[in-house]
């Protein structure tokens, strides 16, 4: 097959935890989009050599590893540049690149809350359209349920704004609002949207956000943590049939009932209380 006939997937965060999730579904993944299995999967990531050790481990010579660093402008340029020599057809986007630092506005560091918006939110918006031209396709009729995807990984953090994790909440509620309208934007051409929106899950992200000092999830949150496979599979399940939205776990579906009910407002008030009184009794 010419390397310009080639059907892809791409995969960006895919170095560990849910990016790495959605690769070991995507290669196993057959019969769906119109196009599995897909000749070459596209994994992006920070880590090169995370990812050449995912590829080891997993054994699949389709994975083709691109280090790219998407809160730069130079290493999103080379993924379209990559696009526009090889001119594959993308059956598959998956945006799962993300991070976030929890603390208080006053005492993050400028470039922390710079990185968050850039990865979370412009790197998310401009890879995607850098790949529609690769999505869209003449001459060939889809329907919404065999057409192209796009899976935008948010957070049920999107709900509510959150103090000590107010960059991290509002880009992901940036997410939500940009998928949800691109995905209407996009009907014309049969490419479906789905925004995926778990809570907790059992990955590096907690010890990243706190720079290390707790590696697991407290509180109540410990309780509800997501296992990443079982995320990743649901959430592929749930692009399948076009939904545009896919909040994962039951206590996520409440939290995302409540914050459509109850004023914002007494929510985010109640948790700045408590958010003090915490401090006062440690």
């Amino acid at each position: 097959m010419e390397k310009h006939d080639l059907n892809i997937a791409i995969i960006t965060g895919a170095s560990s935890g849910i990016g790495e999730a959605f690769v070991k579904q995507v290669v196993k993944g057959h019969g769906v989009y119109g196009s599995l299995p897909f000749q070459e999967i596209w994994i992006i990531a920070r880590r090169g050599d995370k990812l050449d050790l995912l590829k080891s481990h997993i054994g699949d010579s389709r994975l083709v590893c691109i280090q790219a660093d998407l809160t730069k402008s130079e290493d999103l340029q080379a993924i379209k540049e990559k696009l526009e020599e090889e001119k594959p057809k993308i059956g598959l986007l998956i945006n799962c690149a993300g991070m976030g630092k929890r603390g208080y506005v006053v005492d993050k560091d400028e470039d922390a809350l710079a990185d968050t918006v850039a990865l979370n939110c412009t790197a998310l918006s401009v890879l995607s359209r850098i790949c529609l031209p690769y999505m869209t396709r003449e001459n060939i009729v889809f329907s919404r349920l065999n057409g192209p995807r796009i899976i935008n990984v948010a957070s049920s953090a999107a709900f509510l704004p959150q103090p000590t994790f107010a960059a991290y909440s509002a880009s992901k509620a940036y997410v939500v609002a940009f998928s949800r309208a691109l995905d209407i934007e996009l009907r014309p051409y049969k490419i479906a949207v789905t925004t995926v929106c778990p809570g907790p899950v059992k990955t590096e992200f907690q010890s990243n956000a706190t720079d290390g000092k707790a590696k697991d999830f407290s509180g109540f949150r410990k309780y509800i943590v997501a296992d990443p496979d079982r995320l990743a599979a649901a959430s592929i399940r749930a692009a399948r049939f076009g939904r545009q939205m896919f909040v994962y776990g039951f206590v996520q579906k409440a939290l995302h009932v409540v914050s459509k009910i109850v004023p914002t407002y007494w929510i985010i008030a109640l948790e700045g209380y408590l958010m003090r009184r915490k401090e006062i009794e440690g």
